[in-house]
């Protein structure tokens, strides 16, 4: 059992680490490249090997997205980006990524796991609002070239993002653009705007601004989490109120920071992904293939 379990860590960490192509595997889901030919001011370095620690990721020069889709018979059309937190330091895929795209895609959603640069790595020269934002906002640009492909419906990809990734869902709502029609590259003529925002314990909550017409929001958050997400988020769910922007929120009494997303979780604050498909259904952002709107 052990030699088993031993070669499936190995198995693991040989895909994560193998240097990034145009498309390549995690698991049976493809990962595939932002920019063809490498992101722009990281064509260089962009087949440098992905740097791995248990399912903590770094080191990362070639931006991505990790597939995962419904069955057809499953599939709603709606499409969510999960930027994973991780200090914008490194990148924290098992409670933050990949189980929570899988557990989308289980339940009818297609889900793209963003693995986006980071700015505050020892040695990084990226930019959070530079780089990371423009990784961001081309995996909502890239959903929507593929719409047809993957059976999305374009006007139904939101993003959702955790701690430092949920700094990224919150600008891509704030600043958004309508793409560039005579752009040579067609993933570029796509609107960067997500039709729908997760905040799960997002960071740098006192630069969130709202204004009207903004992307409806679901907040999530524990109580005994630091006071400027506790605090600070209650304040910017006053913000969206004051806007008329829909928004939903809810504080979980026993959580604190980085609850994320477990498998088998039995508490309150570990189901918050089907409360976020409650409100998609309540907010008209998503219907079931069969037509029901049950999220069990």
């Amino acid at each position: 059992m052990k030699t088993k379990t031993a070669f499936r860590a190995i198995a693991v960490i040989t895909l994560l680490s193998a240097a990034a192509s145009s498309i390549s595997t995690a698991g049976d889901a493809p990962m595939i490249s932002l920019w063809k030919d490498g992101a722009p001011g990281s064509e260089a370095r962009r087949n440098e090997p992905i740097k791995v620690e248990g399912t903590n990721i770094s080191n990362i020069h070639d931006p991505s997205i990790t597939v995962y889709l419904p069955g057809e018979e499953k599939s709603t059309g709606t499409a969510v980006v999960i930027a994973p937190g991780g200090g914008h330091s490194k990148l924290c895929l098992g409670h933050e990524g990949d189980s929570l795209g899988q557990w989308f895609a289980d339940h009818g959603i297609a889900a793209f796991v963003l693995r986006y640069r980071l700015c505050r790595e020892e040695g990084s020269t990226y930019t959070l609002k530079g780089h990371a934002m423009d990784d961001t906002r081309r995996a909502i640009r890239t959903i929507r070239h593929r719409a047809s492909e993957w059976k999305i419906n374009p006007e139904r990809v939101g993003i959702l993002g955790f701690s430092a990734g949920g700094e990224l869902a919150a600008y891509a709502a704030m600043e958004s653009d309508q793409g560039k029609p005579d752009a040579t590259d067609p993933v570029e003529r796509m609107s960067s705007r997500p039709d729908f925002q997760g905040l799960i314990y997002p960071g740098k909550s006192d630069t969130f601004t709202v204004s009207p017409g903004m992307p409806p929001a679901f907040i999530a958050y524990g109580y005994n989490d630091r006071p400027d997400i506790s605090i600070g988020m209650a304040l910017v769910y006053l913000k969206y109120k004051e806007a008329k922007v829909p928004c939903e929120m809810h504080v979980y009494a026993n959580a604190g920071h980085g609850f994320g997303f477990r498998p088998g979780t039995t508490s309150a604050a570990g189901d918050w992904p089907k409360r976020f498909c409650e409100w998609l259904t309540d907010s008209e952002l998503l219907t079931r293939a069969d037509g029901t709107t049950s999220t069990n």
